[in-house]
């Protein structure tokens, strides 16, 4: 994880065996302490008035949640914690509604342990991170938008390969597509995260659709 110092989460979930991969994921990471695990709402505000915590893992459906707007109280009463939402399944307009909150982190259950310890530390370093499907939901309705005429800091060729690879194109794939080498498209790459300022393909796909250039969607922020 790349941190000096030991991470306090707390899982807020009553699905048993997910909070018990949850606990044998973190448990082998030596910078995770865990400390509390709690299955209500109660329970979760108690832990957090008491101990100080970096993170919060949670299931909306899994605790007894009024609604996003208890999450938005969380957010309000305890400006410091990250959220990581895990969920079965999301809406586009849960999703719309969650970003409007400030949660910007969520990612499906199904996550595998890699994308589990990419989401968390997103979270802690305050960045954004969305599930791979939840970025196609977002992206499987409606035409690519016409780059507008505002400058930007990528080039017409470096925005046509940020929609590649939005498409879910392979490197060796865009290389093909567009008749050029291996070694040329992953110097792009190289290149459109470092003006972007991002260290993974679900940021870029975030900023991308925020500036209009994959998808003709209502994205909150």
């Amino acid at each position: 994880m790349g941190t000096n110092h030991s991470i306090n989460l707390v899982i807020a979930d009553s699905q048993y065996l997910v909070v018990e991969g949850l606990k044998s994921l973190l448990k082998e990471e030596e910078h995770f302490f865990i400390a509390g695990i709690v299955s209500t709402q109660y329970d979760l505000l108690k832990l957090l008035n008491n101990a100080p915590c970096d993170l919060l893992i949670t299931d909306l459906a899994m605790l007894d949640y009024n609604a996003i707007d208890d999450l938005r109280g969380l957010k309000e009463k305890f400006p410091h914690l990250a959220i990581l939402l895990l969920t079965e399944s999301i809406t586009k307009a849960e999703f719309s509604e969650l970003t409007r909150t400030g949660i910007k982190n969520i990612l499906y259950k199904t996550a595998e342990r890699d994308e589990v310890l990419t989401a968390i530390e997103a979270a802690i370093k305050g960045k954004k991170y969305f599930a791979g499907e939840i970025l196609d939901m977002l992206l499987e309705s409606g035409e690519n938008k016409p780059v507008t005429e505002q400058l930007t800091h990528l080039t017409s060729s470096e925005i046509e390969i940020v929609r590649l690879i939005a498409n879910g194109l392979t490197t060796k794939e865009i290389a093909l597509r567009k008749n050029i080498s291996f070694h040329t498209v992953n110097t792009h790459r190289k290149n459109i995260f470092r003006k972007m300022q991002v260290s993974n393909t679900s940021e870029l796909i975030m900023h991308a659709i925020k500036a209009g250039w994959i998808d003709n969607i209502e994205y909150y922020i």
